[in-house]
């Protein structure tokens, strides 16, 4: 079965065709810069450029960067403050003629790795970390997503949340080495470890791809390993959450 997925971030908006069965993906990732002004319909309107790109009908899987609850948006993330309330099944859905699942991008990239990656057949609680714009995390209990964790919200000193200085955005802002950005991202990970006690973390996101630049700055107790998918993850766990519905949830 082929499904559409496609994986909102802070800076691009990204989209393949994925055959759900085996994981992987069909076609070259087709990608169009997110709307500077991060809003609801300038937004919606790149979805449905990449569903018309694809020439595609059917049910379409799509990951989003914030907190979504029965497919509405409960807080802005690094968009626009306007996308609180906003249902983003029916916004989608309506902009591109086609029924929308859209969940956590951070979840998604979690259902790839628990599916078809390093977290396939792991049990205990596994936390996929997705480094981008901001912080992602995709928890995982036994194989069940618990949907909407957010770790990277976490106040941390001066500032509201700790993605702002741990994420890719406060590497690329600042100038920092990958040695000073490590131990920052070190520090969010000691975080997430003694809040959640997890069995492993998996690391994922566009950063992931410069695993070799800064693992060895990472010294928690836990078990940390790169997602073998790395930034391809959210679109294809996006895929694989249209089928989740008919799961309750569970790695299909």
């Amino acid at each position: 079965m082929e499904i559409l997925g496609i994986d909102i971030g802070g800076t691009g908006i990204k989209g393949a065709m994925v055959n759900v069965e085996t994981g992987e993906m069909l076609t070259e990732r087709y990608r169009i810069p997110t709307p500077e002004s991060r809003k609801p319909d300038e937004m919606a309107e790149v979805i449905a450029q990449i569903v018309q790109h694809f020439k595609y009908k059917g049910p379409v899987g799509c990951g989003f960067p914030s907190i979504v609850k029965d497919g509405v948006c409960k807080s802005p993330g690094n968009l626009h403050k306007s996308w609180v309330g906003v249902n983003i099944d029916e916004l989608f859905t309506q902009a591109a003629g086609q029924p929308f699942t859209v969940l956590n991008d951070a979840d998604a990239a979690g259902y790839a790795s628990m599916n078809y990656g390093v977290g396939k057949g792991k049990q205990g609680l596994v936390i996929m970390i997705t480094i981008g714009t901001g912080l992602g995390s995709g928890v995982f209990h036994n194989g069940i997503l618990l949907p909407n964790f957010e770790l990277g919200q976490i106040p941390y000193k001066k500032y509201k949340k700790i993605e702002d200085w741990a994420a890719a955005s406060a590497k690329e802002r600042e100038g920092l080495s990958y040695e000073k950005w490590g131990k920052r991202f070190n520090k969010f990970l000691k975080l997430v470890e003694t809040i959640t006690a997890p069995d492993l973390i998996i690391v994922g996101g566009g950063t992931s791809k410069k695993w070799g630049e800064f693992h060895h700055y990472l010294d928690i107790d836990t078990k940390v390993v790169k997602a073998e998918l790395m930034n391809s993850a959210g679109i294809i766990g996006a895929a694989v959450s249209c089928l989740r519905e008919h799961h309750h949830g569970q790695v299909v």
